[in-house]
């Protein structure tokens, strides 16, 4: 395959984006798929350390992934980023780096309650945020936008994520085949 998408999975921290997306990319490696999965956290420790959680330094932050994640679709690699990515003016920015280089862009809104995702809270965010110890904490201190019009919206407040990772699949796999042939 020489082009593949980029998958974009937006949502509340704590929503399950990481989970679906690292699921996706499981079932598409087993099926022999080149696939690269960007989860925010990874970037942030390793390529992009220095971002910080201003709308500034979020939009930034997500254009550089943009750019990789372009790059390595272009040769081919399906890719999965995984972000908050909370402002919809931003994704549309990160779509348009995406679809200038005739590639597909698919956002998966992973939605769930905001009071789902505090009690989730595997990271201790929102403790802490209503703690004071942590600014900008989207969802409380800073907004989220949800998609007006995603390509796909995963429910993981009230679906598996078997559910929710044969919804993305359902989108996705056809858009492969297609590739591959």
């Amino acid at each position: 395959m020489d082009r593949a998408p980029v998958v974009w999975f937006t949502g509340l921290p704590a929503s399950g984006k990481t989970v679906v997306a690292s699921r996706v990319a499981e079932d598409l490696r087993s099926k022999g798929f080149r696939v690269e999965l960007l989860d925010g956290d990874w970037v942030r420790r390793t390529i992009n350390p220095d971002a910080g959680f201003t709308k500034e330094q979020r939009r930034v932050h997500l254009l550089r992934v943009a750019w990789v994640a372009r790059l390595l679709a272009r040769n081919g690699v399906v890719v999965l980023c995984s972000f908050v990515s909370p402002y919809r003016d931003v994704r549309g920015e990160v779509r348009s780096i995406v679809e200038e280089e005739g590639l597909r862009f698919i956002e998966v809104y992973v939605k769930c309650s905001l009071e789902t995702c505090m009690k989730r809270d595997p990271k201790g965010l929102y403790r802490k945020a209503l703690a004071g110890e942590v600014k900008h904490m989207t969802g409380l201190d800073d907004p989220y936008e949800p998609p007006l019009t995603p390509e796909v919206t995963v429910d993981t407040e009230h679906e598996s994520v078997e559910e929710s990772v044969n919804r993305v699949l359902a989108v996705l796999e056809p858009l492969l085949i297609e590739a591959k042939a």
